[in-house]
């Protein structure tokens, strides 16, 4: 199988699995993972504070991965060992359904994840919000999700559970570390293009309080897989129709920077206790 095979997605994660086990892994004496980290827009900074570095290698180095395309994503795949005495592995990017190569390349990492062993999955996002109270900068728990790019990862007839496709015990972990952390319902919306105003006015009526291009697609392999999802979103922008300012994603990677060490340990917190 090459390294951009996805006839057999499960396989091609293996083959990604087995080289970073190899490559990363065995040379440090160890043999798998146990959380995984997606690091969305904005949520790079910090990264090397998350835990004391065991390897890293560029993404695109890995069998099914590719270097990011989004500003504002890094491009490595990073082991750590965290306060807590885990081993994690964390994306500095991730492929997004818009780039037009299918959903396996996006799920890809997930299912890595899960094939080194992981049991816990923390995926973060950028994104646009639709409470005026959340201004840009604000980190938002994901309580679950509404799917609208019309595609699933799943194949034939594969029936997930997805009552809770959000773990209420991580949910309830991360605001020890933060009281004040809100939680709400993310939107995955195609893209690349930003919601429409009236996209946005609809996602808030069918019950959405974010907006993004990623995420939810991840969730439904990881569930598949039986991880278990803490989902953190960055508010960076009010979404289309909220303030009445255009969008760019230049605000987009603004709002990570300035956000950067509030970030950074949020996630360092939550990691001592995972």
């Amino acid at each position: 199988m090459s390294s951009t095979d996805f006839s057999d997605p499960t396989a091609m994660a293996q083959q990604a699995a087995d080289f970073v086990r190899a490559q990363l892994l065995a040379p440090a004496g160890l043999d798998g993972i146990e959380v995984a980290l997606v690091l969305g827009s904005g949520w790079n900074q910090g990264v090397d504070e998350l835990g004391d570095e065991i390897a890293s290698i560029n993404l695109d180095a890995v069998p099914g991965f590719t270097k990011p395309v989004v500003a504002g994503h890094g491009g490595a795949l990073r082991l750590a060992r965290t306060a807590s005495g885990k081993v994690a592995m964390v994306l500095t990017g991730r492929t997004h359904f818009y780039e037009g190569r299918g959903v396996e390349p996006v799920v890809h990492g997930v299912r890595t994840a899960a094939a080194l062993g992981a049991s816990t999955l923390v995926l973060t996002n950028g994104c646009g919000g639709l409470d005026p109270a959340w201004a840009p900068g604000t980190a938002v728990l994901l309580s679950d999700h509404i799917n609208l790019t019309g595609t699933t990862p799943l194949r034939g007839a594969t029936f997930i559970d997805m009552s809770e496709a959000y773990s209420r015990r991580l949910r309830e972990l991360a605001r020890e570390v933060d009281p004040t952390l809100p939680e709400g319902v993310y939107v995955q919306f195609s893209g690349p293009n930003y919601e429409t105003p009236a996209e946005v006015r609809m996602a808030g009526v069918i019950g959405g309080n974010l907006v993004g291009m990623s995420t939810a697609l991840e969730t439904i392999a990881a569930r598949e897989a039986g991880l278990e999802v803490l989902g953190i979103s960055l508010v960076t922008n009010a979404a289309a129709g909220i303030s009445g300012e255009n969008l760019d994603h230049a605000e987009v990677i603004a709002a990570g920077k300035e956000a950067g060490p509030r970030l950074t340990a949020l996630l360092q917190g939550i990691l001592e206790r995972i």
